[in-house]
């Protein structure tokens, strides 16, 4: 049996539909119809033809496959710090202390970048951009936002979900705009936020290792969002598959000025040459 392959516009359709009893009547929308293009498969006698599930068949996209082993190296890596670690305070005081919150997940991205790319840049090693300088946040308070480096400078991350506080809007209604956003998080998106919380004033940045809608919490692993000092010198607390509910998180961000964003590695992550 010969296969083939025809385009069916959504206008075709249109018609079609028209064209069936009970199928007039109802209200317009502004799609444009024109655009919007479905690939189907026929047999020789106009029968469509099931296309094979990817998963079914046992195949993983190159691309898929890339994007989550990358995830899941960024998050083994960070599950073997937090068991180094043992429960000890890491020194997390100067520039080059890799438990200092930003430097702790930008560790963790750098250990494992070397192996993939961005399908649209295959040449191009990843960056991961540094927190945007205080002076260029301005109205906002410094650490929910990053440098804005584009993808062919070989940042892979897009903003996936931002908050940022609205003084039109009363303490409530920013709350629920910040609960709604936090429940937007998904395994493995870097997460920046600029707080005024039980732990501290000032921004915080940590990996997401999802959402439990259940429940209405977030799994996350971080450094230093808890820590002391000793002699003078800050050391952090290592953590992972920490738990707090939506509205926890949302309570230390929603503050005037304040917000939070949440980082995506885009979904053509790839394997760089000889990275598999």
């Amino acid at each position: 049996m010969r296969k083939r392959r025809i385009a069916l516009t959504a206008g075709l359709i249109a018609l079609m539909m028209l064209a069936m009893p009970g199928a007039g009547g109802a209200e317009e929308d502004d799609t444009d119809i024109g655009e919007i293009v479905e690939n189907v498969l026929l047999d020789d006698d106009g029968t469509e033809i099931p296309e094979e599930n990817p998963e079914e068949s046992g195949a993983v996209t190159e691309t898929g496959g890339a994007r989550e082993d990358f995830i899941d190296r960024i998050v083994a890596l960070g599950e073997k710090l937090y068991q180094d670690a043992d429960g000890k305070r890491k020194r997390a005081h100067y520039a080059s202390d890799i438990y200092v919150c930003k430097n702790f997940t930008v560790y963790l991205f750098r250990q494992n970048r070397d192996d993939f790319r961005m399908a649209e840049y295959p040449e191009t090693p990843l960056v991961i951009p540094n927190n945007l300088p205080a002076a260029k946040c301005k109205p906002y308070a410094y650490g929910f936002l990053w440098e804005d480096i584009p993808a062919e400078k070989g940042n892979p991350f897009e903003a996936a979900a931002q908050f940022i506080y609205n003084p039109d809007l009363s303490r409530e209604e920013n709350m629920a705009l910040a609960m709604d956003f936090m429940r937007q998080a998904r395994r493995g998106d870097f997460f920046q936020m600029s707080a005024d919380y039980e732990y501290g004033v000032g921004a915080h940045s940590a990996i997401m290792l999802g959402y439990d809608p259940e429940t209405d919490e977030i799994h996350w692993m971080d450094s230093n969002m808890r820590g002391g000092k000793k002699d003078g010198i800050r050391y952090g607390l290592v953590q992972f598959d920490e738990v707090k509910s939506v509205e926890w998180w949302a309570d230390a961000f929603c503050h005037r000025k304040r917000g939070a964003t949440l980082y995506r590695l885009r979904e053509d992550i790839i394997y760089a040459p000889g990275g598999e």
